[in-house]
Order: structure tokens, then sequence, then C-alpha cells
């Protein structure tokens, strides 16, 4: 059953998935995900590592707390699932071009 098995061959496999993930790390950090709510009242982005890196507030809404409040939840957490969903789709494209030998 493992008469030709090649530990090289697998350690050459193993190390191309790990160069592999870290190119789609560097390239997932560097997107910018954006996501809104009440209507683009509340803009929020954040960068692949999941961090908040910008948030836009209608100066309409800086006299209604509650309102900014709400929005502001539904526009964050919303970008995180965008920042998440994109993880996930990288890793299971990277995990399927390798089973399959495409590059």
């Amino acid at each position: 059953m493992f008469d030709k098995f090649d530990m090289n061959e697998l350690s050459k496999v193993f190390e191309e998935i790990q160069k592999k993930a870290q190119q789609l790390q560097e390239e997932s950090e560097k997107k910018i995900f954006t996501a809104k709510s009440g209507g683009g009242m509340v803009k929020v982005s954040a960068n692949g590592k999941g961090e908040i890196v910008d948030i836009e507030i209608d100066d309409s809404l800086l006299e209604d707390k509650e309102s900014l409040q709400i929005l502001l939840i539904s526009a964050i957490n919303d970008v995180l699932k965008m920042v998440e969903e994109d993880k996930k789709s990288s890793a299971l494209n990277m995990m399927g071009s390798n089973l399959f030998g495409q590059k």
C-alpha cells in the first residue's frame, strides 16, 4: 500500500500548501470590506484581519444616540461577517486547488 510513498514529495506538498496559505493571508489582510446600515447613514470598513479601519456617520444621526448605536452595531456585525466569509472562501479555494492539483 505504501510501496511508492515518498516522504520528500509529501514534504514538498506541505511546503507548497504552507506558502500558499501565507500568500492568501497576506492578500486577505490587504482587502477592505465595507458594510452600510440605515440606508448608508452608517458605513463601517474593516481589513481582512477583521480590524475596523474606518467609520462614517451621517451628521443627522449625531442627535439620535440610540439609532446611532443600533446602526453601528448592525454595520459592524455585517462587515465582520464579510471578513469571516472571505477567510472561509479563501481556505476552501486553497484546499480545493491543492487537493485537485490546480495552482
